[in-house]
């Protein structure tokens, strides 16, 4: 992954989907697809595809609409309610990585390189960034 990240021009349905998740704090996250999903505290899942793309679902639908087995989406919906009841705190996460505690969104940059795309999604305590490529369709969530 590159390391030259200019500003990348968001289009009007990321400033909307943006707009959206500010005042949102992350719970979770997992890597699926080629995409980030992010588990907010409002009930819905933010997903952000490798080339900076995103949705914003209930989280129900979002993983009903995943291709994976019954056995799959049974552990994503007991990671949800694990988190939704315990914070970043909640133990035995299967599918799910807690987000760092701290992750109310603040600020969210979108940067890009290439074929890169960086997202940086500023907190109150605590920052993540999900750094993708469009070649690849890899995509990577971390502290920041």
């Amino acid at each position: 992954m590159s390391a030259d990240w200019e500003l990348h021009e968001t289009s009007t349905h990321q400033d909307h989907v943006i707009a959206h998740v500010v005042g949102a704090t992350v719970l979770g996250y997992f890597e699926f697809d080629e995409a980030a999903h992010l588990l907010l505290d409002i009930g819905f899942i933010w997903t952000i595809f490798a080339d900076g793309e995103m949705g914003l679902v209930p989280q129900t639908m979002a993983i009903s609409e995943l291709p994976l087995d019954a056995d799959a989406k049974q552990e994503l919906l007991a990671d949800l309610q694990a988190l939704h009841d315990n914070g970043c705190q909640a133990e035995g996460l299967i599918r799910i990585a807690p987000a760092p505690e701290g992750c109310l969104v603040t600020e969210v940059n979108f940067y890009a390189s290439e074929s890169d795309r960086r997202l940086i999604i500023k907190g109150e305590d605590a920052t993540l960034a999900i750094v993708s490529s469009v070649l690849t369709g890899e995509t990577h969530v971390s502290n920041a």
